[in-house]
């Protein structure tokens, strides 16, 4: 069972809830330790004087702040922690917003609050279903780990509040700082754009977030078992190339005509992904890049050197391979 992160109490109103706050996501990410190639010694990093090239000592090292042109001024950590938000052990809502209104964006980290023992669980409850109800999300501001949040407190599926720590408006970037040149606003012809509409309605299904995996990490554990066990690693295809300006009609064509025959995800009668049979598509009218994925799927040696006809003829002998052994 997780511990508690951090404890405290939701305070709206005249209305106090005691809490514990938990992690509501894990981490997966495969981590490497660093070795000088063809030898097994470990690469270590220490904290040098640039100017001697001694080691410090870490109690030895104060922070600066760069001025620029080579100044900077130093802070003592003291100084920091005499700065830094009180221990407040309080979440405060100050308003209640739609939960509809806030952009994706904004949204940081999220975490789980149960109340803290039995006895506060009416309490809880109520602003749970209050907010369930009105489809609102609290905005609160609460201290973690010595540094202020804000956050959106909201109603989870599962009948547990759910508090997403939130980005403030001022860590997020200009676009058109950031981006070499702002995307031009180009009309989108008719033809193509009811095309474009039509694969997406295709397209369209029920979230289900069990059908999604970390498949790049599924990878690198397989990379990590061939490579110990003496297997030859396989190389993964590379990207589809960019669709041509003259060929989008002609690739958005196709695409949809893929999904009425069934190259795309199966689903079963509910709308959510099944593994009935369905007839299988004419190979003839995908792409290169349709195929490639399907032939990804079907697990083809050698898919990446394939041409697009190669790769017709590969897919539909794994196809009819799957199926007779089946």
């Amino acid at each position: 069972m997780a511990r508690a992160i951090w404890s405290g109490a939701i305070n709206f109103g005249l209305v106090t809830v005691p809490v514990e706050l938990y992690s509501a996501t894990e981490d997966h990410t495969v981590h490497f330790r660093q070795f000088e190639r063809g030898t097994s010694d470990r690469i270590r990093y220490r904290r040098v004087n640039e100017r001697t090239g001694k080691e410090v000592d870490f109690g030895d090292i104060v922070k600066g702040y760069d001025l620029g042109d080579g100044e900077y001024v130093l802070v003592e950590q003291e100084e920091l922690d005499e700065i830094a938000p009180g221990r407040s052990r309080s979440i405060d809502i100050e308003a209640f917003v739609d939960l509809d209104d806030i952009d994706p964006i904004f949204f940081q980290k999220s975490y789980w609050l149960a109340p803290s023992k039995e006895e506060f669980g009416r309490a809880y409850g109520l602003l749970l279903q209050a907010m369930d109800r009105t489809n609102k999300a609290g905005i609160a501001r609460f201290v973690m780990r010595g540094k202020e949040q804000i956050a959106a407190i909201r109603a989870g599926a599962d009948g547990v509040l759910i508090l997403d720590t939130l980005l403030f408006a001022e860590d997020l970037r200009d676009p058109a700082k950031e981006l070499r040149k702002l995307p031009s606003k180009t009309e989108a012809r008719g033809r193509e754009l009811d095309m474009a509409v039509s694969l997406i309605d295709s397209m369209t299904e029920d979230w289900q977030p069990e059908d999604y995996h970390d498949t790049y990490t599924e990878r690198v554990h397989k990379l990590i078992d061939d490579k110990k066990a003496g297997r030859k690693v396989s190389v993964e295809a590379p990207p589809a190339e960019p669709t041509k300006v003259v060929d989008l009609f002609e690739a958005l064509s196709r695409s949809v005509e893929s999904r009425k025959g069934g190259g795309g995800r199966k689903k079963s009668a509910s709308g959510s992904s099944s593994s009935r049979k369905q007839k299988a598509p004419d190979l003839s009218g995908l792409s290169k890049a349709e195929l490639d994925k399907m032939a990804r799927e079907l697990d083809v040696k050698g898919r990446s050197k394939m041409s697009r006809a190669e790769l017709e003829k590969a897919v539909g002998d794994a196809q009819g391979s799957r199926k007779r052994a089946s």
